[in-house]
């Protein structure tokens, strides 16, 4: 765990104590969690996280577990963003619809790094429309149960998509593609990222 001390400090000490936490961060869960493509690492070492949490967790901001956010809401742990990236692999070619879980800091960590960018909440994720377009990556930055069809709707086809899966209980990153129109997630290994209580099941659904 990398824990920035929350004391009293000039900005100059403080913004050079982030860093170092930073670079921890980088080296201590990316690295050693075998997340190592290069652009991942440069971004995750150069995007301010303690910038995307309340003040009074800024402090922590490095630590490998989720940080709530308020709301409901919760920035997930390093390591959950760092798979997630390395799994979608983004590319300039790449437009990209993010759902994003509240912090804000993922698509900080895509903008530059692809094509285009749309982000939206997961209220309009999962609200049931008939809007289509033609996005080439989708990331859901959160856990979800069930995988509305009106989101697939907005991949194109062969699109792929990068989310956490939670199945009774569990969440776990997973991967997928449109194929035939339709979205199938793989899940793959387990992993904390917050649920998304939009994307909740239906009572009495089953994954």
């Amino acid at each position: 765990m990398t824990i920035v001390d929350n004391r009293p400090a000039g900005a100059g000490n403080r913004a050079d104590e982030f860093a170092v936490a930073r670079k921890a961060m980088v080296e201590s869960q990316l690295r050693v969690s075998g997340v190592n493509a290069p652009i991942v690492r440069e971004r995750m070492g150069t995007v301010p996280r303690e910038d995307f949490v309340p003040e009074t967790a800024r402090g922590t901001a490095y630590m490998d577990r989720a940080i709530p956010l308020g709301d409901g809401r919760f920035l997930a742990a390093p390591l959950a963003h760092g798979r997630m990236l390395e799994e979608a692999a983004p590319t300039a070619a790449d437009k990209v619809l993010l759902v994003d879980g509240g912090s804000g800091y993922l698509a900080e960590l895509l903008r530059p790094i692809v094509g285009s960018l749309e982000v939206i909440d997961p209220a309009e994720a999962a609200a049931d429309t008939a809007k289509k377009g033609d996005c080439t990556l989708l990331v859901i930055d959160g856990a979800i149960e069930h995988f509305p069809e009106s989101l697939g709707q907005r991949l194109a086809a062969d699109g792929r998509v990068v989310a956490g899966l939670q199945v009774r209980g569990i969440s776990r990153l997973a991967i997928g593609r449109k194929v035939g129109g339709q979205v199938s997630l793989i899940p793959l290994t387990e992993m904390g990222i917050p649920l998304l209580a939009e994307f909740a099941a239906p009572k009495g659904w089953s994954f």
